[in-house]
C-alpha cells in the first residue's frame, strides 16, 4: 500500500510539473512572424473602418446620406 501511495504522490508531481511548464511556455511565448505580418495586414482596414464611422467619411464609405 506505500508503495502505490508513493507512485501516485511521484505521478501526481511530475504531470504538475509538466503542466507549469507548459503554461509557462504558453505565457512567455512570443507571436511568430507570421502572426506578426497577418496583423500588420489587418490593421489599416480597422483603420479603414473607424474612418467611415465619423460623418465626414460618408463619400469615401460609400454610404448615402440619411
Amino acid at each position: 500500500m506505500k508503495f502505490e501511495s508513493i507512485f501516485l504522490t511521484m505521478l501526481f508531481v511530475a504531470c504538475s510539473s509538466v503542466c507549469v511548464l507548459v503554461m509557462g511556455a504558453m505565457l512567455a511565448a512570443s507571436p511568430s512572424s507570421s502572426q506578426q505580418a497577418s496583423a500588420r495586414r489587418a490593421a489599416p482596414a480597422v483603420a479603414v473602418q473607424a474612418d467611415c464611422a465619423k460623418p465626414v467619411a460618408m463619400d469615401v464609405c460609400g454610404a448615402d446620406e440619411v
